[in-house]
């Protein structure tokens, strides 16, 4: 007999043996006398991967105790279900247990995995996030209405994985996914559960924010719904929702001469967190970059993908999301968020080629791309930023198309004048998973900006290379503070398949990075 009818007979029975599996489980639970409606819950446990050759692959301290529950079955099933699971690979089983119709294994990788200072990142938390949303995603799948979760080791990453794997907009379909409840499995660590389904709750508002069509997400809807989170999370909190006529009073011109391209009319959203004991104490300023559609105005963009650009505001999405998130955390500091939101268009009042605009702080611009005004709008944010005394200033905002061109969707670009500034960002990157990566303010991209024929600084830089450098370069001659960051998440925007855990569209990226750095800040404060 040949090899591949060899193979072929070993792979039937393989299979004939997951059927077997499957159908002696349901069996088992009719034969209990439970009907459909009770298979309603699901359970996702941890298997890593063997350290030796010959080894039996370990189960999580959770999955060994689910095994002697069910007197060694679990175990015996996975053995002939096929290969040892890899990372982030899952297998169903049914039938194991009365309470739980439904269990899936997923593959953790190495049990002894953590910091890899290649990555940047934890590899052991990002393991259990894209294992753990997997499996919950096949619960999900299944069509079960609620899943418990193994920890495995570490319950803020499960949970993570959980409430961002299981996230999908459908807000505006008739049709939508089954809605899966996910709770901890046990008696474990429910403090870092629910902190791990805050960090994550707040990312999914960022894509919720950012997935939603522009003529939902208006300005003023943006804002709005950004009140409405701000307010239930905290009675620490204050919203202003500026007018027109307050943004002209501020003599924002540089904003202005973008938002009058569109007859929607545009916010400058501010809001406030004071969690401070101190209410005078210098609060950490975030400014995010809120064009809620930018289709490029009279420089218009090609019309493949322009769909995208609703996302546009994502800079505002992420940074509101996380003073939200900060809110429900009770940090004790006080943080202030500024949104300049408007959209791009190109009317016959929109910004030329060559216009000359002034921003607040009296500098003259020449716009020669009327698709570079994503700093047009945080040029005069950025001077309103520094009329608190701010502690520091972080910006973000979907900037360039050369920054997704230089780091894709691996990691944020952050531009910063303070390397103790960057250091922080980083550290709490390599927690989340959600990485930095740091890029240069040389002097040398600065003169390419101001440079300028008729004003004193050119909204786009003498060369069509470096393009994010220049645009941080732009962005730097409206600061004067010594800690500011400027964080470029136009590569981070969306996700197709890179990021196993999130589903295939808008990322809200970095908004966990951004709690996670303000919750380490508030730590080192106290």
């Amino acid at each position: 007999m040949c090899f591949r009818n060899l193979h072929n007979i070993f792979r039937k029975s393989i299979v004939a043996g997951r059927v077997a599996v499957r159908r002696l489980g349901v069996r088992r639970l009719w034969d209990r006398g439970l009907s459909a409606a009770d298979m309603t819950k699901g359970l996702v446990l941890g298997v890593y991967s063997r350290d030796k050759e010959n080894e039996v692959p370990p189960f999580t301290s959770a999955g060994e105790n689910f095994n002697k529950l069910v007197d060694g079955k679990l175990r015996d099933v996975l053995n002939i279900s096929g290969p040892p699971l890899k990372a982030g690979k899952t297998r169903t089983f049914y039938g194991l247990h009365q309470d739980f119709p439904s269990v899936v294994v997923v593959g953790l990788g190495k049990r002894a995995a953590g910091v890899d200072e290649q990555e940047n990142w934890h590899e052991g938390k990002e393991n259990i996030r894209a294992a753990i949303a997997a499996g919950c995603r096949q619960v999900q799948d299944l069509e079960l209405s609620s899943v418990e979760v193994d920890s495995c080791g570490d319950a803020q990453a499960a949970a993570e994985g959980a409430i961002l794997g299981l996230y999908e907009y459908d807000d505006l379909k008739k049709r939508k996914k089954m809605g899966v409840s996910a709770k901890l499995y046990g008696s474990g660590d429910q403090e870092a559960w629910q902190k791990g389904v805050l960090f994550a709750s707040g990312q999914n508002l960022a894509r919720q924010l950012m997935e939603t069509p522009a003529n939902e997400m208006t300005p003023t809807r943006f804002a709005e719904i950004i009140e409405k989170n701000l307010r239930s999370a905290s009675s620490k909190t204050e919203v202003h929702i500026r007018p027109k006529c307050w943004i002209e009073e501020q003599e924002m011109g540089s904003f202005l001469s973008v938002a009058k391209g569109s007859d929607e009319p545009p916010v400058f959203l501010e809001i406030h967190y004071r969690g401070s004991p101190n209410a005078s104490e210098a609060p950490l300023v975030f400014v995010g970059k809120g064009i809620t559609f930018d289709s490029g105005g009279i420089s218009i963009k090609a019309s493949a993908n322009m769909d995208l650009m609703r996302a546009d505001m994502g800079g505002a999405a992420t940074i509101c999301s996380a003073i939200v998130s900060a809110a429900k955390l009770n940090l004790p500091i006080n943080i202030i968020g500024l949104a300049p939101l408007c959209e791009n268009m190109p009317s016959g009042k929109a910004n030329k080629p060559g216009d000359v605009v002034r921003a607040r702080n009296g500098k003259t611009i020449q716009v020669d791309n009327t698709d570079a005004e994503g700093r047009l709008i945080l040029a005069d944010a950025l001077c309103y930023a520094h009329t608190f005394n701010p502690k520091l200033i972080i910006n973000a905002a979907t900037l360039t198309g050369a920054m997704d061109v230089a780091l894709g969707s691996g990691a944020t670009g952050v531009f910063t004048n303070s390397s103790w500034l960057w250091n922080k960002l980083f550290e709490a990157s390599i927690e989340t998973g959600d990485r930095v990566w740091r890029m240069p303010l040389f002097e040398h991209y600065t003169r390419q900006v101001v440079d300028c024929q008729l004003a004193d600084i050119n909204n786009v830089g003498k060369y069509r290379s470096a393009g994010a450098c220049t645009a941080a370069a732009f962005l730097r001659e409206f600061v004067t503070h010594p800690k500011w960051a400027h964080l470029d998440i136009a590569g981070v925007m969306t996700n197709k398949d890179e990021v196993p855990y999130l589903r295939k569209g808008m990322t809200g990226r970095p908004t966990r990075t951004l709690i996670e750095f303000l919750l380490r800040f508030s730590q080192d404060e106290a």
